[in-house]
């Protein structure tokens, strides 16, 4: 067969069709980010900000879902241009002392991102079975050091995938039991309102949705789809499947967390009730809903602890793995390294937390410091020529990027600086 025919029937092969059963083949690396979307810390916020205001805070769940695409979206691109993950990257084009010092400082991030999520599984064991915030922490981190040393990335998608489903069909059984007022609820997602008093919580969402180890997660395993990176056409063919696969991603997340405003709008301030804890929020539902209400948000608070602890596990593994110049392979001794130093770091520091809920915040005091630095590192890097080649930002990208990296760091630091 002549070469040219030879090409032009290895594009014909290779052309990208949007195709269900093709996207479908491309969806996980995104869920995996959409995990830390819908984390224990996000559900503290999300409980508080339904119990107090009702359906008028669910436009700030439509806002940082689009901040979280724009940003993740970009970080994947990375991945899929370079073949490199973030850290990699980092540790490549830039000097050995400025890399060495980020990256350290993100790896700290990954370890207070699995101490809320690790947490999280424990206060949903103190609430499901009684048991102390200590031994309910110890058991969680066993049960994700087992499924990250034991399990192939693609097995470890699937649980995570099943997961998301799992808390999905929680809430689902949540707004099926609670009376939802749809039309303030649809007003809600698109009506910007600062109700007063509010800001508190409207900053602790929109500060915390973009987390430094998603950004480091997604450049990493949206990896796990790429082959044959010589070729532009299937380079661009995982370019447009990586955007559908992040905007079907980010949906659920979007659909989750304001789920839980639902719910919360719908029971505790239609009662006049404050909540601010999560197993406030817990114990209160079964007398408005039924026992089975209360069962089902532990569960899914434990799932989501779990599940979330688990690719924090894997950012921090990936981290400390680029430090090396290497991808993130849990049969490899430096991801192992840093899986272990991640899950182990984390779980050490709650044995010291004598306040579950002061331990949350002082791990999203930490993510707030480290986060710029994050975000930074990836509009230098994904702004780059040298970098990026013939996929590097346009001018109309660098400029929103930089819009919406300045008001997610405006929004952490005045986090931090309130909680200072």
């Amino acid at each position: 067969m002549p070469l040219k025919k030879l090409l032009r029937r290895f594009r014909e092969i290779h052309a990208p069709r949007l195709t269900a059963w093709e996207l479908w083949k491309y969806v996980g690396p995104g869920l995996l980010v959409t995990v830390g979307f819908i984390d224990p810390g996000n559900w503290a916020s999300n409980v508080a900000a339904g119990a107090g205001y009702g359906y008028e805070l669910l436009w700030m769940v439509s806002l940082s879902t689009v901040m979280l695409i724009v940003l993740q979206h970009n970080a994947a691109h990375l991945g899929i241009a370079t073949g490199l993950c973030l850290s990699e990257a980092a540790t490549r084009h830039l000097s050995k002392p400025l890399s060495r010092a980020l990256l350290g400082s993100a790896v700290l991030a990954a370890v207070a991102t699995a101490l809320a999520e690790i947490l999280g599984g424990a206060i949903a064991l103190s609430m499901l079975f009684g048991l102390p915030i200590p031994l309910g922490a110890a058991l969680t981190t066993a049960v994700v050091v087992w499924m990250l040393y034991s399990n192939s990335y693609r097995r470890l998608e699937k649980y995570i995938i099943a997961f998301v489903s799992l808390i999905g069909l929680c809430f689902l059984f949540e707004l099926h039991l609670a009376p939802i007022d749809w039309g303030p609820a649809m007003r809600g997602w698109v009506t910007p309102s600062l109700p007063e008093g509010s800001m508190v919580i409207v900053m602790s969402v929109l500060g915390a949705v973009v987390m430094p180890h998603n950004l480091f997660l997604h450049s990493e395993v949206i990896q796990s789809r790429q082959w044959n990176r010589e070729s532009p056409e299937i380079i661009q063919r995982q370019l447009r499947y990586e955007f559908l696969d992040t905007l079907f991603s980010m949906g659920v997340g979007w659909a989750i967390n304001s789920a839980m405003i639902l719910v919360a709008a719908a029971t505790f301030f239609a009662q006049g009730l404050q909540v601010d804890a999560l197993e406030q929020a817990q114990a209160m539902l079964g007398p408005l809903l039924g026992d089975s209400a209360a069962l089902v948000f532990a569960l899914a608070l434990l799932m989501a602890g779990i599940s979330s602890s688990v690719t924090a596990g894997m950012a921090g593994g990936s981290i400390f793995a680029g430090i090396f110049d290497e991808p993130y392979d849990i049969k490899d001794f430096h991801s192992r390294v840093g899986v272990g130093l991640t899950l182990f770091g984390a779980l050490a520091a709650i044995f010291f937390v004598s306040d579950p809920f002061r331990g949350l915040v002082v791990s999203q005091m930490l993510l707030s410091v480290q986060l710029p630095l994050t975000i930074l590192l990836q509009l230098m890097l994904t702004s780059s020529k040298k970098v990026m080649g013939p996929y590097v930002n346009t001018a109309w990208h660098t400029f929103v990027l930089v819009c919406i990296a300045v008001a997610v760091i405006a929004l952490n630091m005045k986090l931090l600086w309130d909680s200072l």
